[in-house]
């Protein structure tokens, strides 16, 4: 976590500071956080009841949409305390943000900036990902709690530069999602949020129809208007340079995919699997002759290995990313096997000692499969 608020001091009687911003309709407006209320940040006590919805949250702006209601041709479903709940405890947390930014705050958050907390967010990221393996509920909570610390981090120091703020982002994600699901809000709330793709079956629809609907809109909000962003030359140019290598590989091998770019099937890609490691073995070889240390040739033939790998778990419906982990995780638990099981440190064990001990230890995870009755 970022950040730790101390929730036994009170705060009575302060205000934070205001902020005057422009609206997206031209209006100039006054921001003014709420009192922070006499009670421990713990509690929703003494804090009043928001009485958001989900209708009045997806407000116009001219930027996201054309000028019309949002129509719900099926109603909202949910338990009826849920939304003041959420919407309560919500808004607590963007207050407390705004608490530790302002003027009296976190010296340490203030000093803050957009880079020098993203290394935070790909960390808490990972967090997630692994109290997800590890069924872990109540640190699954706290890290959901901690990867939403850096959305509301964000939030604010935007709001700090006038940018944007979490309403902002929130009303734009309202907005994406009814666009994104004409099957499930109605057409009619689709195309009031934006949607501006034609010629769709929304009626009676599978998940693979809604995927391919899905990408229909998309494509359809990158055709901007004259006066923004211009669509980008390549449909590859909306994939993150920053992505994880893993994660970048699939998803362009994904990209390529759905231009015609790709093997009719598997065999093919174990068949480039079978080049690419021979052009690293003769890679290795003219390396030899090569200077010390440089191994950019070796470099790029594995590259291409790894690449080509990729999407071979692409082809054979496996996320790479989540079989990697399982691996890692199952070499983690037979390493630690190995370890336990060593008469002294393996370091000290011949490679036929340390080949023995692996065997065990993967063939006590090995499920013994009866044979034959006799």
């Amino acid at each position: 976590m970022l950040s730790r608020f101390k929730i036994d001091r009170r705060h009575t009687g302060h205000r934070e500071r205001g902020a005057t911003t422009d609206s997206c309709r031209g209006n100039r407006q006054t921001h003014t956080l709420r009192k922070l209320p006499n009670a421990r940040p713990a509690s929703t006590a003494k804090i009043d009841r928001s009485r958001v919805t989900l209708e009045a949250s997806i407000r116009f702006c001219e930027k996201d949409a054309p000028n019309r209601p949002i129509v719900y041709s099926r109603p909202m479903v949910s338990t009826p305390d849920e939304q003041p709940k959420a919407a309560a405890v919500f808004a607590e947390a963007v207050a407390i943000m705004a608490r530790l930014r302002g003027p009296d705050g976190c010296p340490w958050d203030r000093e803050q900036c957009f880079d020098s907390i993203r290394k935070y967010t790909l960390e808490e990221t990972y967090e997630v990902l692994d109290a997800i393996d590890r069924r872990n509920w109540p640190d699954l909570r706290e890290e959901l709690g901690d990867l939403l610390l850096q959305v509301l981090f964000y939030a604010q120091m935007a709001a700090d530069a006038g940018h944007f703020d979490i309403a902002e982002v929130v009303e734009g994600l309202n907005r994406k999602l009814i666009r994104r699901h004409p099957h499930v809000f109605g057409d009619a709330a689709s195309i009031a949020a934006g949607n501006a793709a034609s010629d769709m079956a929304t009626q009676g629809i599978d998940a693979t129809q809604v995927l391919r609907n899905w990408e229909q809109i998309k494509r359809a909000e990158k055709a901007q208007p004259v006066g923004l962003k211009a669509a980008p030359p390549s449909r590859l140019d909306s994939i993150p340079q920053t992505f994880p290598a893993l994660m970048e590989a699939a998803k362009i091998g994904s990209k390529a995919a759905k231009a015609g770019f790709d093997w009719p099937n598997a065999d093919g890609v174990f068949a480039k699997l079978e080049e690419e490691i021979a052009e690293l073995h003769e890679a290795i070889r003219d390396g030899k002759s090569m200077p010390k240390g440089d191994k950019s040739a070796v470099e790029e033939e594995l590259g291409d290995l790894l690449f080509t790998a990729v999407n071979l778990a692409r082809k054979l419906g496996v996320d790479p990313e989540l079989a990697l982990r399982a691996t890692n995780r199952k070499f983690r638990r037979r390493f630690a096997s190995m370890e336990k099981a060593g008469p002294i440190p393996l370091e000290n064990l011949s490679p036929n000692q340390l080949e023995s001990l692996w065997d065990d230890a993967k063939d006590a995870e090995t499920p013994v499969v009866p044979g034959p009755a006799r």
